[in-house]
């Protein structure tokens, strides 16, 4: 049981480290900790429609994560995934209010797309990456400039509903995601990510390119001499991975809003790169990460009804968490270890 918990005892130490320094900073707004901590969990799951909210937080995290669970996994760094989500999203809410289909087909076609232009937005980083050995951390943080400002644009000037605020038509109810419950917009996207971070731990554990794709996280130069082609495999999976962020998009329109607007998902990308560098790049730990996250952004919507303390509050955990997170990583990487200098990552 220990050593199955010993990759993520690092992860553990950093939360209660994140979370000491978060109680130091509550009470430098003069506010109790025990009582936010509270707060916190009566607001995440103190009713069966506030649990319903932190699924629907939840989800978006998941799939995200599960994005970049499937990069880590080969020693990549798919920071790019809110960029994806944000194209992905527009092109599910553009097949939604386009066209007219049988229900099924339509929400399928319409999560389709998300994933094909998530793909085709990480495309250029991956090829550069994959040839050129360019920094695709660099590439994929600027991809998400230019997603923002491009799917703004074209909201407002291209797609934007007459005498309406800044969003697209509504699509056709044919084109909605099924809801979970019908008090809560938590929708069948939560089994969708669900059923990804199995299936993807099932590929990475249980085949044979699985297990390529962690040889090649853990030391390319070893990868590539017992004959996998590195290049190809890293374009490969920053696509799927790219996929996978359009498809968390296509979930936020179809499930969500139904239409999409400036800003639509704010951080669900970045959200889902925490939840699986905290869940080790693990597919199934991420689903405790995303809940995790999850019940963080639910709760603190009490925060400021039932204490002084501001829900940005959660803002500063969640960059604690980084930083404590980024710190054992590099602690980890023991300049004693012969394969150092050629991993990018360790799983």
């Amino acid at each position: 049981m220990i050593d199955r918990l010993s990759p993520y005892l690092g992860q553990m130490i950093a939360i209660f480290i994140a979370l000491a320094l978060g109680a130091v900073v509550i009470l430098t707004v003069n506010e109790s900790p025990w009582k936010v901590l509270v707060t916190l969990l009566d607001g995440a799951f103190g009713s069966p429609e506030r649990i319903a909210g932190t699924l629907l937080q939840t989800t978006p995290i998941l799939v995200c994560g599960i994005a970049a669970c499937i990069s880590l996994r080969g020693g990549l760094f798919n920071i790019g995934i809110e960029g994806q989500l944000f194209v992905g999203g527009f092109a599910a809410t553009w097949v939604g209010f386009s066209f007219g289909m049988p229900h099924a087909l339509h929400v399928l076609v319409g999560l389709g797309f998300a994933a094909l232009m998530g793909m085709a937005w990480i495309a250029i980083p991956a090829f550069f990456r994959a040839r050129y050995n360019t920094n695709e951390v660099v590439s994929t943080i600027l991809a998400n400039y230019v997603a923002v400002l491009a799917t703004s644009y074209l909201t407002i000037n291209v797609f934007k509903r007459a005498g309406g605020a800044p969003d697209t038509p509504p699509i056709l109810e044919s084109a909605y995601l099924p809801q979970i419950f019908s008090y809560s917009r938590a929708n069948w996207g939560l089994f969708i990510g669900i059923a990804l971070a199995i299936g993807v731990w099932l590929f990475f554990t249980r085949t044979a390119r699985g297990y390529a794709v962690t040889e090649m996280g853990a030391n390319p130069k070893f990868a590539e001499y017992g004959g996998i082609d590195i290049k190809k495999q890293t374009f490969v999976l920053l696509l799927v991975s790219g996929a996978v962020g359009g498809l968390a998009g296509g979930i936020e329109s179809l499930g969500v809003h139904h239409r999409f607007m400036e800003g639509f998902a704010p951080g669900f990308g970045f959200d889902g790169v925490i939840a699986a560098l905290l869940a080790n790049g693990s597919p199934i730990g991420t689903i405790g990460t995303a809940l995790f996250f999850g019940a963080l952004r639910s709760g603190s919507l009490l925060l400021e009804v039932d204490t002084t303390a501001s829900r940005e509050i959660i803002t500063v955990i969640q960059a604690l968490i980084i930083l404590a997170v980024s710190a054992q990583i590099v602690i980890r990487r023991r300049p004693s270890d012969s394969s150092a200098g050629e991993r990018r990552w360790k799983f």
